[in-house]
């Protein structure tokens, strides 16, 4: 008896559609000559200061989603001027988030819908996406991402100067594969729980080669065999037993990594739970991180902070074209003015902590 394969194949899909390749993208807007350079210039400077090479630290800064190219845009511009000002001791570095994992449902980012309105159109997304990080570094901002889907990176990772894997998915073995074939240094956020060997295990499973299903540039299913990524790096983000950045926690966290054979050196989110997820207590925690690096704490490399045009958090809502402009649709971020603030005064704090 032949059992109609309806009954028991792709049940639960509606449809499929088709996917531009990686390699159509990328000929519909070409890297260039000078953004390469910009790019690779880029990555190798978070390098040298994970490497503790550069005595510099840097900032990943910007919104938590970017859901308006112009927003984006306007963001980037007033930031050059910004990164521009403290680059002697902060290498600053923008926020430029395309994919939001949800622990339960919600938006999930321009990438997947684009039109804000559950059409979730990714070709156009993906364009987006492509077109916004080839302007933001034409800005002269190297760009930092999360990498969510595992084959999104194929479409823009070579813009990308330095990824994270979030708090959601370290414990991915996809993400970690993923990871390991990246080009870019990867910091990996401790669980949502506050564990930090989540993320030390996922930073070992990254440095080492493996083999998994991907596309290739061509958007063919293949192989991918990677050689290992050494640029992996911590980052505390707090978890459900409160903030991770306080001097006893920054201590345990060397040991772990020390114990673990990976260098001891880390980035402190100033967002989520080492904010108690309230964004007005990210200034707190920014000072506070700054103080013990200026104080002589160099296992401190780079801080993450969430802000937008303006302060604060909309919900999206059903008409997009009621948003306000410049304030963010997923977490609450601080306002540009504050972020240029706590820039500069860093700066200061850091006067002798980067010769």
């Amino acid at each position: 008896m032949n059992t109609d394969a309806k009954l028991i194949q792709d049940v639960n899909i509606k449809d499929t559609q088709a996917l531009t390749s990686p390699s159509e993208l990328k000929d519909k807007h070409p890297l260039t000559e000078g953004v390469a350079k910009f790019v690779y210039e880029s990555r190798n400077a978070v390098k040298q200061i994970l490497k503790g090479e550069d005595r510099r630290v840097f900032a990943v800064v910007g919104p938590c989603s970017i859901h308006d190219p112009e927003i984006a845009m306007e963001y980037a511009g007033k930031l050059a001027k910004v990164a521009e000002a403290v680059k002697d001791r902060i290498f600053v570095v923008m926020r430029v988030y395309f994919e939001k994992p949800r622990t339960t449902v919600g938006w999930k980012g321009l990438i997947n819908d684009p039109g804000l309105n559950d059409t979730f159109d990714i070709s156009r997304g993906l364009n987006l996406a492509r077109k916004i990080l080839l302007d933001v570094n034409k800005a002269g901002v190297p760009a930092a991402t999360e990498m969510l889907e595992p084959i999104t990176p194929q479409y823009i990772a070579d813009l990308i100067t330095v990824g994270s894997i979030g708090a959601r998915t370290t414990e991915s073995p996809t993400h970690r594969q993923m990871s390991s074939g990246l080009s870019m240094p990867i910091g990996f956020k401790n669980s949502t729980e506050g564990s930090l060997e989540v993320a030390t295990n996922a930073m070992s499973a990254a440095r080492a080669e493996h083999s998994f299903l991907g596309i290739d540039n061509d958007g063919k299913i293949c192989i991918v065999n990677t050689a290992g990524n050494d640029m992996g790096h911590l980052i505390l983000r707090g978890g459900r037993t409160g903030p991770n950045y306080d001097a006893a926690s920054l201590a345990e966290a060397v040991q772990l990594l020390e114990k673990q054979n990976l260098p001891p050196r880390f980035v402190v989110d100033c967002s989520h739970a080492n904010s108690n997820k309230d964004f007005t207590r990210q200034p707190e925690v920014w000072n506070d991180v700054i103080q013990q690096r200026a104080n002589g704490n160099d296992t401190i490399v780079g801080l993450m902070l969430e802000s937008n045009l303006k302060a604060g958090q909309q919900s999206l809502g059903i008409d997009p074209s009621t948003l306000e402009y410049g304030v963010s649709i997923t977490d609450g971020c601080i306002s540009f003015e504050q972020t240029e603030e706590l820039l500069l005064s860093a700066h200061a704090a850091l006067a002798g902590c980067t010769s």
